[in-house]
């Protein structure tokens, strides 16, 4: 367990000096800040074309100026932007090894290999967290400057968690994308798997089958599809938990046993 937590801590460390958090931390907020704009040409959308924010014969409609619109919209912000971001914060933390040949050097240490690739996934998940605790954040704080109404606790404290819930399973089920870093030794694969896997989410969603494609069940869960259509059930959401073990495990397994020749 000590060289688990000096391995963390060798990651945090840098990820820190690095300028990739501080380029993650600005890109949701300016989702937020995003979806505050949203908001606030909602709440008066003649106001919104006489300062240039909406065009003269356009309309927005689907959406309420309030709470728990700006939730949903926060929440569908965390699984969208999400799949994104946080597959990007994995390719950053495996593929920059090889991208930097520093993987050699790595793996000289006295600490196993499974160790390094836990240790990774241990800093991609509090990373990502820390990312949706900000979403969170940023947009009580917005909404609370638009003086949004329909204000509840129980409402906050449901879609913050729903929020949460959206973000674990966004983290779950990108873990695969850490072995297309590892297997690619880089950036590239790990990208294109991403792109892959936004492209594929999309596509399932479109065709109704969703609920039974795991990297599509985080947006469904966060209502992108409408309140008309049925939540995910216990089918997609243990794909999602499936998912999720088997990108760690199958990622381990590849730094474990592969070689390590350039």
């Amino acid at each position: 367990m000590s060289r688990l937590v000096v391995a963390v801590r060798v990651e945090a460390l840098k990820t820190r000096r690095s300028r990739v958090p501080v380029a993650t931390a600005a890109a949701f907020a300016f989702a937020a800040l995003v979806g505050g704009l949203f908001m606030f040409v909602l709440q008066d959308q003649r106001r919104a074309r006489s300062l240039g924010l909406l065009g003269a014969k356009a309309t927005l409609a689907g959406a309420e100026a309030d709470w728990p619109g700006y939730f949903a919209m926060l929440a569908q912000t965390a699984a969208v932007g999400g799949t994104v971001l946080f597959g990007l914060v994995v390719v950053w933390l495996f593929g920059r090894e090889f991208s930097q040949g520093t993987v050699k050097d790595l793996l000289a240490l006295p600490t196993s290999r499974t160790t390094i690739v836990v240790a990774k996934f241990v800093v991609a998940a509090g990373w990502c967290l820390l990312l949706t605790v900000q979403l969170a954040v940023l947009g009580l704080a917005v909404g609370a400057v638009l003086g949004l109404p329909g204000w509840n606790a129980g409402i906050a404290l449901t879609a913050l968690l729903r929020l949460l819930a959206v973000a674990g399973m966004t983290v779950a089920v990108m873990s695969p994308v850490a072995l297309a870093a590892s297997a690619g030794r880089g950036y590239l694969s790990g990208i294109a798997a991403v792109i892959a896997t936004v492209f594929l989410a999309q596509v399932v969603a479109a065709l109704g089958h969703g609920h039974h494609f795991p990297w599509s069940v985080p947006a469904l869960f966060s209502g992108v599809a409408g309140p008309d259509r049925a939540m995910p059930g216990a089918i997609g959401f243990g794909l999602v938990a499936l998912v999720g073990i088997g990108g760690v495990l199958g990622t381990a397994w590849w730094w474990r046993d592969a070689d390590q020749d350039r």
